[in-house]
């Protein structure tokens, strides 16, 4: 399949505004994920642990436990509990 060069040119530009679109959404986005951090800071939360809460909840369920069983056995090893 060819497309002429005008039209390789408008599909070219449609891509890049729906990209430049959802890169603003995105800037928006992590501002108002920055303000509830600094919001749950405010209020004595640690956003540290909060943001490692926030990576484990969208992990696979199996992987955690198997991650926190090999954290565990670590930990043990090096005198840690």
């Amino acid at each position: 399949m060819s497309l002429s060069p005008s039209t390789s040119a408008e599909q070219l530009v449609q891509y890049l505004e729906r990209i430049e679109r959802l890169e603003e959404e995105k800037r928006a986005l992590m501002a108002d994920i920055k303000d509830i951090y600094s919001e749950a800071k405010a209020t004595g939360f640690d956003t540290k642990t909060m943001r490692q809460l926030i990576k484990m909840r969208a992990m696979d369920k199996d992987l955690l436990a198997e991650q926190d069983d090999l954290l565990d056995t670590y930990r043990e090893a090096v005198g840690l509990r």
